[in-house]
């Protein structure tokens, strides 16, 4: 983050006050050059009150343009690679348990479910054993792990070529397997989501399997962290009103939910679940 010198001060045409618009565009154009910006430097860059400077971050935010941080603010920021399956299963378990509680309100018994490779669609896992007569089509080998001893689900993986990093199928073969299949509901996962782009992921083996799932289901739900939000990677999967809801979970911020329902998405924000917080 620059320091409050190093950052430019009121422009040469500041006598005449920006309207709202203008000082919102002006700020944009700011956080793209510095990429992170606290409130009190954008209070001296554009002199004006914090209580300002928030209700710009609030609308900009609202429209899917910036992100905010805590004290500040930051322009979408680029996911070049994904972590490893290792490196996720380590991480925010309360926020994937709160989504994977929500999502299962999509479970029936009976039913035919795809679990996209991912650790928040490993946690739906055991609200489908809780079930009966299911079927599960996943191209992640971890999944497949945790249901090899249950005789009850039927499992079918994709194939495809292994990702080692994150023990999946991917691929041409993997999407060819999801097109000769019949869905009920696809649980697609994402490393990277925004209201501009909607979901991304830098890996573009997985475009073609995420979107063959999706074609193939009667419904299509992307389960998100709100951590995710915010980032983008190069090849698109589909924009967030594509799906039949998206699920994040309770760190995504107000402005941000009220501009992706505004844009006609479902949005579902799960509560953390109280035993949750022990995770």
């Amino acid at each position: 983050m620059p320091s409050p010198n190093d950052l430019p001060g009121p422009s040469a045409a500041s006598d005449v006050p920006l309207i709202p618009d203008q000082r919102r565009e002006s700020m944009v154009r700011q956080l793209r050059r510095y990429k992170v910006l606290s409130v009190h430097q954008l209070t001296e860059m554009f002199d004006c009150s914090h209580m300002t400077v928030r209700r710009d971050i609030a609308a900009l935010e609202q429209a899917g343009l910036v992100y905010t941080v805590p004290g500040g603010v930051r322009i979408a920021s680029h996911l070049n690679s994904e972590p490893s399956h290792q490196s996720k299963a380590l991480i925010e378990q309360p926020q994937k348990q709160a989504i994977a509680a929500c999502a299962a309100g999509f479970l029936q018994p009976g039913m035919t479910a795809y679990l996209d490779a991912g650790t928040t669609t490993l946690t739906l896992v055991p609200h489908i054993l809780a079930l009966s007569d299911m079927t599960v089509v996943t191209n992640d080998f971890s999944i497949v792990q945790e249901l090899a001893d249950a005789a009850h689900v039927t499992v079918i993986h994709t194939g495809g070529v292994l990702d080692h990093a994150n023990r999946s199928g991917v691929g041409g073969l993997a999407a060819a397997t999801l097109r000769q299949l019949s869905i009920d509901v696809a649980f697609i996962s994402a490393s990277s989501w925004d209201l501009r782009r909607g979901a991304t992921t830098p890996s573009a083996p997985k475009v073609e399997v995420k979107q063959a799932a999706m074609k193939g289901a009667s419904q299509t739900v992307l389960l998100a962290t709100s951590s995710k939000y915010g980032t983008f990677g190069l090849y698109k999967v589909a924009a967030l009103d594509h799906f039949d809801r998206v699920i994040s979970d309770e760190g995504l911020t107000e402005a941000a939910a009220v501009g992706i329902r505004e844009a006609g998405v479902d949005l579902a924000i799960a509560p953390q679940l109280q035993d949750a917080s022990a995770a």
